[in-house]
C-alpha cells in the first residue's frame, strides 16, 4: 500500500508540472511592487522577462507537493541560456561516470585531455586541485562555485554532445539543446568535435574515450533568434546588422527548473525518469550549490575578484556589500551573457521553514548592439532579481503552512565550521 501510495505521488508531481501555470499571482504581484518593478513592467517584452515561481508544501512525512506561478513564459521566445547550462552538463558528467561503471573510474579520478580536431586544446594539470590533476569533480565544484567557463567545456567534451542531447530528451527537457562550448567562439563544425579523454591511476589507465563527432544540429523552432540593429565584431568594430543567435544553445525556463526540480527532489518522479545519481554526487551538487566562493579551499578564489554573492543574483542581485543572511542558502545556477541575466534556484530559510523555486530571465540592452560589453545590469536586472528574490521570500515568510518543513537534507553549513 506504501509503494503505491508514493508512486501516486510521484504521478501527481509529473502531472502538475505539465499543466498550464496560473498566471495571475505573479503579475499583480509585479504590480503591487510598481515603485521597484515599473522599467520592467512596462516594457517586459523588451526586457525579454519571463518568471516561474514554485511554492512547495509539506506533508506530515515530509513530502513536498509544487504549485507554480508564470509571467510571460514562452517556450518558443528565445533567450540566450549561458552559464545556466553547466548545471545539466555537471548532472550528466556524474550520470556518465556512474553509467560507465568501471572499477576505478570515480568523479574524483584524474584525467587527462588531449587534442585532435582544428581549435581544441589539451589539459594535463589544474592548479586549483588539491593533487593538481583535473578530475569530474573539480570540474563540478568550479561550475558551480564561479561557473568557470572552461569546466563547462571539459564536460562537454566528456559527456560528448550527441549524449548530452539525448540525456536532455530522457530527462524531459522537450525544448532545450546543449551545442556549444562557451566563451571560445564555438560554433559550427568546432562544436561537433570532442576531445579524446584518459582516466588514470598512477601509470595505470582506468578509462579511454576516443575523439566524438556529431553530425546532428537539434533544430528547434524558435522566435526572437535575431535581435538588435548592431554587434561589435572580431576588430572591435560596429557592424550595424543584426546579430544572431540561430544555431546556439536552448535552455528554455520550464526545462531549467523542472532539471532542479528533478535533482533537489527526485523522489517527486518516478524512479525510472530519476537522474542516474548516487549519494555523495547529490551531496557534491548540493553542498557546492549553495557555497560562497569564499568558502571553498581547493578551488580557492580571490574574494576581490569572486564575492560572497558573485553568483547569486537572485535575492542578493549580487551585490558586493551585501549582508548575508546565516539562515539563507541559495542552491542556484546563474547566467550572464549578451545583456541576459538568468538565475534558475532553490531558495531556503532553514530557521523560518521558507522552500521555494524560482527561475527568471531578463535583459538590458539599450543601444541594442550585441557583443559590445555594454549592458545594464547594475541598473537594471541585478536590481529586479534581487527585488523579486526578496519580496517573493516575504511573501512566503508570512505564508502559513499546516506542516513546517525538515530541511535538513539541504542543510550543508555544518561541513563548513
Amino acid at each position: 500500500m506504501k509503494k503505491t501510495c508514493c508512486l501516486l505521488l510521484s504521478l501527481l508531481a509529473m502531472n502538475s508540472f505539465a499543466q498550464s501555470t496560473d498566471t495571475t499571482y505573479l503579475k499583480q504581484l509585479l504590480q503591487k511592487h510598481s515603485d521597484v518593478f515599473a522599467d520592467v513592467l512596462n516594457h517586459p517584452r523588451h526586457h525579454e522577462v519571463q518568471i516561474l515561481f514554485t511554492q512547495i508544501n509539506r506533508n506530515k512525512e515530509n513530502v513536498a507537493s509544487f504549485q507554480s506561478f508564470s509571467y510571460r513564459l514562452d517556450s518558443e521566445w528565445y533567450f540566450y541560456p549561458a552559464s545556466t547550462v553547466k548545471l545539466t552538463t555537471a548532472i550528466f558528467a556524474l550520470e556518465k561516470i556512474n553509467e560507465l561503471n568501471i572499477k576505478g573510474l570515480t568523479s574524483d579520478t584524474p584525467l587527462r585531455i588531449d587534442s585532435a580536431f582544428d581549435k581544441q586544446s589539451s589539459v594535463y594539470t589544474d592548479l586549483s586541485a588539491i593533487n593538481g590533476l583535473p578530475s569530474i569533480a573539480q570540474y563540478v565544484r568550479k561550475i558551480l562555485l564561479t561557473s568557470d567557463n572552461d569546466a563547462q567545456n571539459r564536460l562537454y567534451e566528456f559527456i560528448g554532445r550527441a549524449e548530452l542531447n539525448k540525456k536532455l530528451k530522457k530527462h524531459g527537457a522537450k525544448h532545450s539543446r546543449i551545442v556549444n562550448r562557451l566563451a571560445i567562439g564555438d560554433k559550427g563544425i568546432w562544436s561537433k568535435h570532442t576531445n579524446p579523454i584518459t582516466f588514470f591511476l598512477n601509470d595505470t589507465i582506468v578509462y579511454q574515450q576516443a575523439a566524438q563527432y556529431d553530425a546532428s544540429d537539434y533544430p528547434i523552432a524558435l522566435q526572437n533568434t535575431v535581435q538588435g540593429k548592431g554587434h561589435m565584431n572580431e576588430k572591435d568594430e560596429v557592424v550595424y546588422e543584426p546579430w544572431s543567435f540561430e544555431g546556439l544553445n536552448v535552455y528554455t525556463i520550464e526545462d531549467q527548473q523542472m532539471i532542479l526540480r528533478k535533482l533537489l527532489f527526485p523522489e517527486s518522479f518516478p524512479v525510472s525518469e530519476r537522474f542516474c545519481l548516487q549519494e555523495r554526487d547529490y551531496c557534491l551538487l548540493y553542498d557546492y550549490m549553495s557555497r560562497y566562493p569564499h568558502e571553498s579551499n581547493y578551488p580557492s578564489y580571490d574574494t576581490v575578484e569572486f564575492w560572497p554573492t558573485y553568483s547569486k543574483l537572485l535575492f542578493y542581485g549580487r551585490e558586493k556589500n551585501a549582508v548575508l543572511n546565516p539562515n539563507i542558502r541559495i542552491f542556484n545556477k546563474y547566467g550572464d551573457s549578451y545583456g541576459y541575466n538568468i538565475d534558475n534556484a532553490y531558495i531556503v530559510d532553514f530557521k523560518n521553514g521558507v522552500e521555494f523555486l524560482l527561475t527568471v530571465v531578463v535583459q538590458a540592452n539599450a543601444n541594442e548592439i550585441y557583443n559590445d560589453g555594454i549592458y545594464e545590469y547594475e541598473t537594471v536586472t541585478y536590481p529586479f532579481l534581487k527585488n523579486l528574490g526578496q519580496i517573493l521570500y516575504q511573501e512566503e515568510l508570512k505564508r502559513v503552512k499546516e506542516v513546517k518543513p525538515d530541511l535538513s537534507k539541504f542543510d550543508f553549513r555544518k561541513r563548513l565550521k
